[in-house]
């Protein structure tokens, strides 16, 4: 009688967990955007290696699972049209190109305007981004655009000058037209007579080609990526610097929907992508130049007296940068001072104080 109730009970109770509902894996889905080709290394990184991992990190605990629908090449947006995408909801999770916001993301021209200081691409994207998290500039400048701001990328070593002819120092650059983007068109004004074009990445090869400019401003990595060599065969190497060009966001709505675990591992791993994407960079920089040299290129290196010179030409765009800031109630000149305080605790000091007038 005890053995046959002791049965019952059990199978009453196994028959009642049974019955119990099991909590379901939800599944979210995340509408990746970027304008630029999928080859490039950021995306390639964040196919690679972001979505994978924030994929791991979720599968630990089962209760999310993401379905990731990522569009490049152009197929929503073009490369400048990621801010504004990701504002609108086109997309949910991208990464924006930073220098092509000047207006409206000022911030993020911090380590554009310190030329000639760091060609490490790690130590300027933990720089930046903590400079992001001690002061609210920059995430207040993305909150305005409906997004929330994840993290810093910095996808090159330094700037460097591609050029269509034979040179052998700065001078050979007096009354040249130099291609490039944002802030960095302003280093071209410690060069006499040059004259800045604007332009997109993307585009450079055929500005070149087209004899529309007789060089332009690029990393070698970018540079052996998009063939310069056949048009450009000439790279004079200045060590402009290490500049961060990419952060990843989120639609501030779509962010809003999120379980906290789900927020927690995209912060994570977004600091992680950070840390790899500028290991990368410095790893292929070497690569790239020596990729760049094969395919028929030829390296210049500028002396350091012809560094110091072009930077002291320049007019002070960090102190412009600062005051711009400042101007606006935020604490440019605390950001700036910060910024070079970091680097130079990493063991970078430029040839130019940008802090002094």
């Amino acid at each position: 009688m005890t053995d046959w109730t002791r049965r019952g009970l059990m199978g009453v109770a196994l028959a009642t967990m049974t019955a119990l509902p099991v909590a379901a894996q939800e599944t979210i889905s995340a509408v990746v955007i970027d304008g630029y080709p999928d080859r490039s290394l950021w995306i390639e990184e964040f196919s690679n290696f972001f979505i994978p991992e924030v994929d791991r990190r979720l599968a630990e605990t089962g209760n999310y699972v993401m379905d990731w629908q990522e569009n490049y090449n152009g197929t929503i947006v073009k490369p400048r049209g990621v801010l504004e995408g990701i504002q609108l909801g086109l997309g949910d999770i991208g990464i924006v190109t930073t220098i092509f916001h000047s207006s409206k993301l000022p911030s993020q021209g911090l380590a554009a305007v310190t030329p000639f200081v760091s060609s490490d691409a790690r130590a300027v994207a933990k720089a930046i981004d903590e400079i992001a998290r001690e002061f609210p500039a920059m995430q207040n400048e993305f909150a305005a655009q409906n997004q929330v701001y994840l993290a810093t990328g910095v996808v090159l070593n330094s700037y460097e000058i591609f050029y269509t002819s034979e040179i052998s120092s700065i001078s050979d650059l007096e009354g040249a037209k130099i291609a490039g983007a944002g802030l960095n068109l302003r280093y071209l004004e410690g060069i006499k007579d040059s004259a800045g074009v604007p332009g997109g990445l993307t585009d450079f090869y055929n500005m070149l080609q087209t004899g529309l400019v007789d060089g332009a401003l690029v990393w070698p990595e970018a540079a052996a990526t998009f063939n310069f060599s056949e048009v450009a065969p000439y790279m004079l190497r200045a060590d402009l610097g290490a500049v961060n060009s990419k952060t990843v966001t989120a639609n501030q709505d779509f962010w809003n929907t999120l379980p906290d675990e789900v927020k927690e591992v995209l912060q994570a791993v977004s600091i992680d992508y950070r840390d790899r994407l500028a290991s990368i960079a410095m790893d292929i920089a070497a690569e790239s130049e020596a990729a760049y040299l094969a395919a028929g290129g030829t390296i210049i290196d500028v002396s350091p007296e012809d560094r110091a010179a072009w930077a002291a030409g320049i007019p002070n765009i960090a102190q412009e940068w600062a005051e711009g800031l400042n101007a606006n109630g935020e604490d440019g000149s605390g950001m700036l001072a910060a910024y070079l305080g970091k680097l130079e605790a990493e063991g970078f000091v430029g040839v130019r104080d940008w802090t002094q007038p």
